[in-house]
């Protein structure tokens, strides 16, 4: 079974954090679902590196990485993956969406709302 290293970006600006929805995926369990965005570590990158070209490549946004929050380790059907979440920072709310369906500002309180994927669930509760 296929194992990813990926990395994932809480992004807070003035007080609201970024959730962004993937469209429909190959694999069914996470169409729709929101996330934190991300993306996958290459070799020899850095997580902080492959944060902020991960968020440069989908969201056009520039941002600061602050701390590290959480390491989840996810079993998915068809993979796994080792997520790491860290806390960021954006100068900016304009984002220009490349491989997201939609993306919304939300003040922590209201994350829970959302439909997120199964990997990111746990990382709410260290919000």
């Amino acid at each position: 079974m296929k194992h990813y290293k990926v990395v994932a970006a809480v992004i807070e600006h003035k007080g609201a954090i970024l959730c962004t929805q993937k469209g429909e995926h190959n694999y069914p369990y996470l169409s729709y679902k929101y996330e934190f965005p991300g993306g996958k570590v290459e070799r020899g990158e850095r997580d902080e590196d492959a944060l902020i070209r991960e968020i440069d490549e989908e969201l056009a946004l520039c941002i600061t990485v602050n701390r590290k929050i959480a390491v989840v380790n996810h079993q998915y059907p068809d993979f796994m993956i080792t997520l790491t979440a860290f806390h960021c920072n954006s100068t900016s709310r304009e984002v220009t969406l490349v491989e997201h369906l939609h993306a919304i500002w939300l003040p922590k309180e209201k994350l829970k709302t959302l439909a997120w994927a199964a990997a990111d669930q746990p990382i709410l509760q260290y919000l």
